[in-house]
């Protein structure tokens, strides 16, 4: 008698311009141990030899789709156009970067069932690697012998977690459809999804967290981070239409206050590069949120002096 298939399981796996690190993560794929997988190669108008080895991989694993887009579409589109192409129960934003550890997607199917119905997202630890594939660090403390010594991230109702602090690893996530069927799947109108998709899930969605490490990330010498509040840094918009969004979903005093502690930050970066339009949003928000610090109004002032 023939068991069941366990519930399907897509895998999106976004490339843009990651030749160097494409085998790697898609051979990766290939050696999970789960066995009800949809895998889908999307690229996203690669100029560095990319699509020719998705194509490899296409033919190498006909069971896999390929979408190879014309133009350059970003994220949060090209992500899109393949999670409505596909079926699976559980989806995994996997960029062709990164390598997922064999055992990952049994591990955080396993999970999420465990977790039930209302978990929207699982979560895990992850091995944070440079661009040759050594080991740098993991995103939570461990200590030698690869024991965790932090303390136990947010879990469960995190609305007011993800307003203050980064504490997710994005690449370690495995949504549930349905949650991504009710939030209408990313934003396309941002530049980055992470965020945005964290605070609207959040809302009305559990968070479940493995202490695990199931996934390799890879650090770049040009990151988001880096990048921040500096001219022509094509993020700085949506994390301002992300917070104005959020401050509308804040639903009592410390949810707010949560908001408050992340607008203080993105303020103080706005004004440390003298990004005035973007400072004075971040202010007007922050006002909105509850009681003013001395620092606040001093920060407020600046804002406004800049053009």
């Amino acid at each position: 008698m023939l068991l069941p298939l366990p519930p399907l399981v897509t895998i999106v796996a976004l490339c843009h311009n990651h030749a160097r690190f494409l085998a790697a993560a898609l051979d990766s794929i290939a050696a999970q141990t789960y066995p009800n997988l949809e895998v889908w190669l999307v690229d996203d108008a690669s100029t560095d030899g990319s699509p020719a080895l998705l194509r490899e991989y296409a033919a190498r694993f006909p069971a896999w789709n390929l979408l190879l887009l014309p133009d350059n579409v970003g994220n949060c589109r090209a992500f899109n156009q393949a999670l409505r192409r596909s079926h699976g129960e559980f989806v995994i934003d996997f960029a062709t970067d990164d390598v997922l550890l064999p055992e990952r997607v049994a591990r955080q199917v396993a999970f999420m069932q465990a977790e039930g119905p209302r978990c929207g997202v699982t979560y895990h630890d992850c091995d944070l690697i440079d661009e040759q594939g050594g080991h740098v660090r993991f995103h939570f403390r461990r200590d030698e012998a690869g024991r965790p010594v932090h303390p136990r991230p947010a879990a469960g109702q995190v609305f007011a977690d993800v307003l203050s602090r980064y504490f997710i690893s994005t690449p370690t996530m495995m949504f549930r459809r349905s949650m991504l069927d009710a939030l209408g799947g990313y934003d396309e109108t941002l530049a980055y999804e992470d965020f945005d998709l964290w605070v609207r899930a959040a809302r009305d969605w559990d968070f479940g967290f493995q202490d695990e490490v199931l996934t390799q990330k890879r650090l770049h010498p040009q990151s988001m981070s880096r990048k921040a509040y500096r001219p022509g840094d094509p993020y700085v918009a949506s994390t301002i239409r992300v917070c104005e969004k959020a401050l509308a979903m804040c639903r009592t005093p410390a949810e707010r206050a949560a908001l408050a502690v992340r607008l203080r930050w993105e303020l103080r970066q706005a004004v440390r590069f003298r990004r005035g339009p973007e400072a004075r949003r971040l202010y007007a928000m922050l006002r909105q949120t509850g009681p003013l610090r001395p620092l606040d109004y001093a920060l407020g002032v600046v804002a406004r002096a800049f053009k």
